[in-house]
């Protein structure tokens, strides 16, 4: 039997990383930055802990990127932290030290018309013989993204049993979190899958329960980097642009999709704060919080908050005489 050396900190990455899964979590990602850790520990041939060892470690990922090594160092982080709850000895990196993050790239949101664009680029596809329903495929992807806001990956992983045409409804199973959810269609979406489908058993291509929603001779289904590349490839050909001249991504069909879902709340005069549990769980979003990352306070949201405020409290509201508010 091979000897596996030990550090001071085996016993706890041990019990940390079985809490985490015992939670529910995959922690793949983390499991894989604490035993670089441990492993570097032990070829380094050090068993203590200290912020000198954390440093020496840093050095290892210095040619990631910021955000890359700052997500890293976190990781190491929050376990010292779950360490220290039993030993309050234990040295905790100051998270201020950490390289600073790249700033996040502002959401574009899809406008009504840009979307109509991409279906129509997407009709004029051609079929290529390892995808011969290519234009409808594309057509039914920009669809349920726009409508669902679901992740690309979890589009790709769709299969015929995940959409049931009784309830109208696709089964996105064990997605990010390890969380499963149905997502309701509206009326047009559902014909759209309809559509697709009717198009599919033309064609005599396969209906097993088990094939992909999204189906292609490469591999039984598209991928989610295939259906990325594809739109990527519809939104070039359409020049949708950001006001600053790059072409927008994939995922800023989800912020589309929930900034929608805001504003037709905002127009109806729903309670705002109320719905949002429901699109939080619509999303797959394990809190509010995840929610709110896809909200960014666009001008079209401005506006509709700005309204909403203005009919409950603008009598509220009286102007300066030099023209300001009181």
């Amino acid at each position: 039997m091979k000897f596996m050396a030990k550090t001071s900190l085996s016993p706890s990455i041990g019990r940390y990383i079985g809490l985490k899964q015992a939670l529910g979590r995959g922690f793949a990602g983390e499991r894989r930055v604490l035993e670089s850790l441990e492993e570097f520990m032990i070829d380094t041939n050090v068993n203590a802990w200290t912020q000198s060892v954390f440093e020496q470690w840093c050095r290892t990922v210095a040619h990631l990127s910021p955000t890359v090594q700052r997500n890293r160092m976190r990781v190491v982080r929050n376990f010292c932290l779950y360490v220290r709850r039993t030993d309050p000895g234990c040295f905790v990196p100051d998270i201020d030290d950490f390289p600073r993050p790249h700033q996040s790239v502002q959401p574009y949101i899809f406008t009504d018309e840009e979307i109509n664009q991409l279906l129509h680029a997407a009709a004029k596809l051609g079929p290529v013989p390892l995808s011969p329903l290519r234009p409808q495929v594309f057509r039914l992807a920009i669809v349920l993204l726009n409508t669902t806001g679901m992740r690309r990956g979890e589009l790709a992983n769709l299969t015929l049993a995940d959409y049931d045409q009784r309830t109208r409804s696709l089964l996105v199973r064990e997605s990010k979190f390890h969380k499963s959810r149905y997502l309701p269609l509206s009326d047009d979406a559902n014909s759209e899958v309809a559509i697709y489908l009717a198009a599919r058993r033309r064609k005599h291509l396969p209906v097993a329960t088990d094939s992909s929603l999204l189906w292609n001779w490469y591999r039984n289904g598209y991928s989610g980097y295939g259906l990325g590349d594809g739109i990527h490839e519809l939104i070039r050909e359409t020049d949708i642009r950001t006001a600053d001249g790059r072409f927008p991504r994939v995922h800023d069909m989800r912020h589309s999709f929930a900034i929608r879902a805001l504003l037709r709340w905002y127009n109806a005069g729903v309670d705002v704060q109320v719905k949002l549990p429901l699109l939080a769980t619509y999303m797959g979003h394990v809190s509010i919080a995840s929610t709110e990352y896809y909200l960014p306070f666009v001008a079209e949201l401005a506006a509709a908050a700005s309204t909403r405020f203005a009919g409950r409290y603008g009598t509220l509201i009286r102007p300066f005489s030099d023209g300001g508010a009181a």
